[in-house]
């Protein structure tokens, strides 16, 4: 399941490289503008970073959530936090976004499983 995150990653840094060359400006201003909101300010990374799970659970981005959830990962978000985060977006999102969830879980557990290898 770990292999789960590698392709993910490696997709992700691939495409984000290709669309980066190409030097399109606003592109480059919108991939800086993300950047630089989840980083620390007013609000601490970890609550941009749940606050980013919410909004992409609610929207059904499924690589908004991976990226979303691997950075709260990283950030040493525990699972009950990014879990009672997900119910959130559940309740928010309604029952439309279980799909979602259920592939959050999923991905959650991969990244587990990647850091006990």
């Amino acid at each position: 399941m770990s292999n789960q995150v590698e392709e993910f990653n490696t997709y992700r840094a691939k495409m984000n490289d290709k669309i980066l060359a190409d030097n399109n400006k606003v592109i480059k201003r919108i991939f800086n503008l993300d950047t630089n909101a989840f980083s620390e300010g007013s609000l601490d990374v970890k609550t941009k970073e749940l606050l980013g799970l919410v909004a992409s659970t609610v929207l059904r981005c499924d690589d908004c959530v991976k990226y979303h959830l691997e950075a709260c990962y990283k950030e040493g978000l525990s699972k009950e936090q990014v879990m009672e985060t997900l119910s959130i977006a559940t309740l928010i999102g309604g029952t439309i976004v279980i799909p979602h969830l259920r592939r959050a879980y999923e991905y959650w557990e991969a990244l587990e499983e990647q850091s006990q290898n």
